[in-house]
């Protein structure tokens, strides 16, 4: 047993039943060991609470803010790179987000922490506008439609097949930057959609 697994345990508890069912018992039951091994690695359910913070943090913020500084020909390839999150789910896991967003509805702190991520989040998108050359009001909130239009769609359940997000992406990347992608972009774009989401 490792500290690893008894966070795994509590990020599949979290996200399958809700912070209210991250428990000790059910997690050592879970896992197939006692329950006083848990606290070889974690003072209490706290300490494990902010693990399941930080996972959150770095599995779904630290790779929205790489692709958002990433250097791109031009917005709507730089747009590109982030649309990757959406579309890896090694990159950016939907369902961790809304059961993470779930959770500071109820916790208050948690709630904080969840809007200084997304201020994070809005903040690298903003600056990857500004790199090319929009106002710094529009920058902010051509970022925030981006950002949060997608967050909403995770967070409603929407579940556009992979074909219909790329019939989309044309229409998407010219609502988002105002300007016209590339067929080397669009392309591009699609060869990686279809490597990461083979099954569609």
């Amino acid at each position: 047993m490792t500290r690893e697994a008894w966070i795994e345990a509590g990020i599949a508890a979290l996200v399958e039943e809700g912070i209210a069912n991250v428990k000790i018992q059910v997690m050592a039951k879970a896992l197939a060991v006692s329950r006083s091994s848990f606290y070889w690695f974690f003072a209490d359910l706290q300490d494990l609470h902010r693990e399941l913070l930080d996972h959150w943090l770095c599995k779904n913020t630290s790779p929205i803010i790489e692709r958002a500084l990433r250097p791109a020909p031009t917005v709507t390839k730089a747009v590109c790179h982030i649309f990757e999150c959406w579309v890896d789910p090694a990159l950016f896991d939907p369902r961790l987000d809304a059961a993470v967003r779930s959770w500071g509805q109820v916790d208050a702190a948690v709630r904080g922490v969840v809007d200084q991520a997304d201020d994070q989040r809005v903040d690298a998108i903003t600056r990857m506008f500004l790199r090319y050359d929009y106002p710094e009001a529009e920058a902010f909130i051509r970022a925030r439609i981006l950002y949060f239009t997608q967050i909403g769609h995770f967070t409603l359940g929407m579940r556009d097949d992979r074909e219909m997000r790329l019939r989309l992406l044309r229409p998407y990347l010219l609502g988002f930057t105002g300007r016209h992608a590339t067929d080397d972009e669009v392309e591009a774009f699609e060869t990686l959609m279809r490597r990461v989401q083979p099954d569609g």
